[in-house]
């Protein structure tokens, strides 16, 4: 049996009728609830949105093709994990900003070369912010790392095989650094692929 088709217009998106915010924790958590409209006519009550800060998380390889990695215990897993830098955007920062900085605090690292590999929400329905995933070659570090988290890191300098196995292993545990490890390997191939070419 094949599987259903769905041919005739696109999806159209939802009217939102009426928003109301029913808990605010700024600037880490704010909860609505929306009265929206469907295509069809029909009206949700109460459908939930859920407001959380936008981040940057970046893929960063050095000069001889480690990716900086940290090593942190995440309360949200409840775990020790495997992650790539990453942070919060502030109010009225620009997303590369906020990469190029949270590098710079993270790791004591600059990168000479950036790539927008792409942005994702957290959450379908509910929204959850925004990911922001960039690439950064060519790091270097510049000074000692200034985090100034709650988490203890350490810092790992990964070659592509190891960063590979960690992120099929499970042994990231943030969706945000898996798919960032996803994306920067994917990237990094490219980029070394494009660069023979030049040769």
């Amino acid at each position: 049996m094949s599987p259903p088709t769905f041919a005739g217009a696109p999806p159209r998106p939802w009217r939102v009728l009426d928003r109301r915010l029913v808990l605010s924790l700024p600037p880490r958590l704010g909860v609505a609830l929306e009265r929206v409209a469907l295509p069809d006519g029909r009206i949700v009550e109460d459908y939930v949105q859920i407001e959380m800060p936008s981040y940057a998380t970046i893929y960063a390889e050095t000069a001889d093709r480690r990716v900086l990695c940290l090593r942190q215990y995440k309360h949200g897993p409840r775990r020790v994990s495997l992650t790539l830098p990453a942070g919060h955007v502030e109010p009225q920062e620009d997303a590369r900003a906020a990469a190029e900085r949270e590098l710079l605090e993270e790791t004591g690292y600059v990168a000479a070369e950036w790539r927008k590999l792409a942005t994702f929400s957290n959450a379908g329905n509910q929204g959850c912010g925004q990911c922001h995933v960039f690439a950064a070659y060519g790091a270097r570090a510049v000074q000692p790392p200034r985090p100034g988290d709650l988490e203890e890191m350490r810092l790992d300098l990964l070659p592509h095989a190891a960063l590979g196995a960690a992120l099929r292993g499970g042994d990231i545990a943030i969706l945000g650094s898996a798919i960032a490890a996803a994306l920067g390997l994917a990237d990094a191939a490219r980029r070394r692929a494009r660069l023979r070419r030049r040769k």
